[in-house]
């Protein structure tokens, strides 16, 4: 298989292309040569077959060729709205919900969270993200990026989310008055929307606020999973229940 590349620009026709310089970097990392396949995506859905024609010191010319109307998302949406985990776990995370599918993520500082951010770092940190979350779509075959939305805290993201709108479920992770996931996804929906605290979970006036805002509690079961883990192993139920 031809390796992918993410091109942060149109691709509309077949042609002759210089290739932006994170793709170029990586097309001289792997050492491809005139002549050598390739495959490009510009994260709005399907992906085309290349060329390489030329290799400079800083331009790698290509040629598309013919593109491929490939669908891998899900066919449910699901955003992730969590409480930042501290250290690098934030990366990890960002990574493997990228290769499950994950529609949009939605970073928060809540009234417990280790990692705190202002304004500059947390510009920096996202941009960062959307750079795991391309490397994971190429890696991944997914042809869509997943959005990384800018860092809020809690109580802001919920005073400004608008009401539920048919079709969409709004999940609080919670091991406090909450309800088995096998029973909520009984509910017909085509969106989920899932809340996760940070290491020492959701404050109890926290909780409460988003009840406010619609959400119900979910526990996951007798475990307590960390905060890294717990809305991967919804996103990967998600994914194995609605597949592309």
């Amino acid at each position: 298989m031809p390796p992918r590349f993410f091109v942060d620009q149109a691709l509309a026709q077949p042609g002759e292309l210089s290739l932006p310089p994170a793709a170029a970097r990586h097309v001289q990392v792997l050492r491809l040569q005139p002549g050598s396949a390739i495959t490009l995506f510009d994260g709005q859905g399907g992906e085309w077959q290349a060329e390489v024609l030329a290799m400079g010191r800083s331009e790698v010319r290509v040629h598309l060729q013919t593109q491929q109307p490939v669908q891998r998302e899900l066919a449910h949406a699901v955003t992730l709205a969590l409480a930042m985990p501290a250290n690098d776990r934030m990366d990890s995370l960002v990574e493997k919900a990228t290769e499950l599918g994950v529609r949009a993520i939605q970073p928060l500082m809540s009234e417990r969270s280790v990692l705190r951010l202002n304004a500059e770092r947390a510009d920096k940190k996202v941009s960062h993200w959307r750079g795991v979350a391309i490397a994971a779509c190429e890696q991944s075959g997914r042809t869509q990026l997943p959005e990384i939305a800018p860092v809020q805290t809690l109580a802001a993201w919920l005073a400004a989310l608008p009401a539920a709108e048919a079709g969409q479920r709004r999940w609080l992770l919670s091991p406090t008055a909450a309800q088995p996931l096998a029973q909520l996804v009984q509910v017909a929906a085509t969106r989920t929307l899932v809340l996760s605290g940070p290491e020492g979970g959701l404050s109890p006036a926290e909780e409460q606020a988003a009840r406010e805002r619609g959400f119900v509690a979910v526990q996951l079961g007798p475990r307590i999973l960390r905060a890294d883990t717990a809305p991967l192993a919804v996103l990967a139920w998600l994914a194995l229940q609605n597949p592309a």
